[in-house]
């Protein structure tokens, strides 16, 4: 049940930032990446424990905010138990801390509880901190696994958090 999450205008809110620290969480946002591309989530036997269409992703905001004259700088999490950034360990978000320090701002690729992490632990540095995606809805979809090993989301269609929400995102099918 990865959260679905959609695009903010990063490169607008970066006005007036002369560097930052890209702070990717490694699963929805890269599971929502591959599915809205259509591409598989990732490839165990070409790309080990990162999803191409996400690294892409980066690589196209990071471009896009070069081009704005903003010099970026990803904060990797390559470990496995390290990609859920809201459960990140106390050491962790001290390394970010100490990162987020050499920059004007820190941009977050994740939901609201990844945001609300990296508040947390970049708040005694007064860095600034960009939302670059925002909460859709939850992701049903079925997993599989295609030969060479390609790990993607089928059926893919997003569930609204609240019964509040309009009748449109209801009808908010994503195929993949």
């Amino acid at each position: 049940m990865p959260i679905h999450l959609g695009d903010l205008d990063v490169v607008s809110q970066a006005t007036g930032v002369n560097s930052a620290l890209i702070v990717p969480c490694n699963l929805c946002p890269a599971v929502t990446v591959a599915v809205n591309r259509k591409q598989p989530f990732m490839k165990l036997f070409r790309s080990w424990l990162k999803s191409e269409p996400f690294e892409q992703y980066i690589e196209a905001l990071r471009s896009r905010l070069g081009a704005q004259g903003v010099k970026t700088k990803v904060f990797r999490s390559n470990i496995y138990h390290q990609w859920f950034l809201c459960m990140w360990t106390d050491r962790r978000r001290k390394k970010l801390r100490k990162a987020a320090m050499n920059h004007d701002a820190v941009i977050v690729l994740g939901c609201d509880t990844a945001n609300a992490t990296v508040r947390d632990a970049v708040k005694a540095t007064g860095t600034r901190v960009i939302e670059g995606m925002e909460v859709a809805g939850l992701m049903n979809a079925k997993l599989s696994i295609q030969f060479p090993g390609d790990i993607t989301f089928k059926d893919c269609k997003i569930i609204p958090i609240s019964q509040k929400q309009n009748e449109e995102m209801r009808a908010c099918h994503v195929t993949g």
